[in-house]
């Protein structure tokens, strides 16, 4: 699939939402608990279901990425399943630690 920045998917297995906002270079297939996600305004295909090695959740607000893959999202609604690419689970990206000002 084409993931553009700035793009919205949905997972057909559960509520994640997710917007790219760093896309790959290459073509990737974006999944969520083990399902390909679809875009936000196309309809879910059905008989999918979530696979229990694939259901650590996604949090709303938080951003995962794969340096592997190049690719970074933010998770725009939470749900059940977890990230991946290809395969490839994404990690949650830490917060960078700010300066102290003393």
């Amino acid at each position: 699939m084409q993931l553009k920045p700035g793009s919205r998917w949905k997972s057909a297995v559960c509520d994640t939402e997710v917007v790219v906002v760093r896309p790959p270079k290459c073509d990737v297939v974006l999944e969520c608990g083990g399902a390909p996600m679809v875009a936000k305004d196309a309809p879910v295909p059905e008989g999918l279901e979530l696979s229990a090695d694939l259901a650590g959740g996604t949090s709303v607000g938080k951003r995962y990425f794969s340096d592997a893959i190049g690719i970074e999202v933010l998770g725009s609604k939470a749900g059940k399943g977890s990230l991946s690419a290809n395969g490839v689970p994404l990690a949650l990206k830490e917060a960078k630690a700010l300066p102290a000002s003393d």
